[in-house]
């Protein structure tokens, strides 16, 4: 039986994807909502999905697919509207969908893969006040790298708030709408990276590229061209990301001796929604665990970047021990379009 909480998933967040600044997908979201009895496949994915719908970011997955199809070509008239040749949203959806229904569905049942770069403004600024409260150099220990993008933090350019950090000369620069003040002026200091994931992606691969593309929002060019030069530089700076699951790995990481004079951090963005019940506070037992054996010379740093309990708002924490302390940094934009600083 088809749980009907879930009818309407795409509408709902159709409004959320407007308020977030992307009326394009909010019509694609629409449409595909009207249209998605042409796919008994994809419409049976949705309807009977277990579990929290938007936790899983179900619509994100839809479109995501749908933007695939557009980048294929496949479908003349969806590839047209993407390329804004017509605003008929309903005929290329449900044309997209006649033609395409097995492709949707088995798209959407991978967790979404979009290793946001503009996420790394809100850990690099997170990173400096760590650096503040412990006078020394990270080690990163990153929880769904993806493709590790965001593993490459410490070689991006930065514009936060007026306060220009990381590399300036990079490629990759990352400037997000800034409200409050900027963060501390103080080195973003890198001396190693790595992370885990189920499924790593791999940024020489055009498979992994064109996924992650797809999962861009398409009326969103700076993001796609931000992801276009990471990608580029992953390809030189190749991230280490291990496969495995982010509970095993990381009391495997917490396990290890830390090297004196080093902060240990472990970091996330938007990665525990994905996660059961269990493994959510299994993560954070064992973060707080390590953290009761942090001193002065090898402390601990946690850095989430996550939606609240009520999903009403990202945000940024900090917690740091010795001490113990969490901090709510600031509150994000989902993608790092802005950043309200509270510290």
């Amino acid at each position: 039986m088809a749980d009907i909480g879930n009818f309407g998933t795409l509408w709902r967040y159709a409004d959320i994807s407007r308020a977030l600044g992307s009326p394009f997908v909010a019509s694609v979201l629409e449409a595909g909502e009207r249209q998605l009895w042409h796919a008994p496949k994809t419409a049976a994915l949705i309807s009977d999905w277990t579990g929290d719908s938007g936790a899983a970011a179900v619509a994100m997955r839809f479109n995501g697919a749908i933007h695939a199809l557009a980048r294929q070509g496949n479908v003349p008239s969806l590839s047209a509207l993407y390329q804004q040749e017509h605003q008929d949203f309903d005929a290329a959806l449900r044309s997209a969908l006649i033609a395409e229904d097995a492709f949707v569905a088995e798209w959407m049942r991978d967790p979404p893969q979009t290793n946001e770069v503009g996420r790394s403004a809100s850990i690099a600024s997170a990173l400096m006040v760590a650096r503040v409260h412990t006078g020394l150099p990270a080690e990163l220990l990153e929880l769904g790298s993806s493709c590790g993008l965001n593993l490459n933090l410490a070689h991006y350019s930065y514009d936060l708030g007026g306060l220009q950090a990381g590399v300036p000369a990079s490629r990759v620069r990352v400037a997000p709408q800034w409200h409050g003040a900027p963060p501390p002026d103080v080195p973003l200091d890198v001396v190693s990276a790595k992370g885990v994931d189920l499924k790593p992606l791999d940024p020489t691969d055009y498979a992994t590229q064109d996924r992650l593309q797809s999962f861009v929002w398409a009326d969103q060019r700076d993001r796609a061209d931000r992801l276009e030069q990471a990608l580029a530089f992953a390809q030189e700076h190749r991230p280490q990301v291990d496969r495995g699951d982010a509970v095993h790995w990381l009391a495997e990481q917490l396990d290890l001796p830390q090297r004196e004079g080093v902060c240990r951090t472990v970091f996330h963005s938007m990665v525990l929604q994905y996660l059961g019940d269990a493994n959510r506070a299994a993560i954070c037992d064992m973060i707080h665990r390590a953290g009761e054996r942090a001193t002065a010379e090898r402390p601990l740093a946690w850095i989430s970047f996550e939606w609240n309990p009520g999903r009403t708002e990202v945000q940024l924490k900090l917690s740091c021990w010795p001490k113990g302390e969490t901090t709510l940094l600031a509150i994000c934009h989902p993608y790092g379009d802005w950043i309200r600083w509270q510290a």
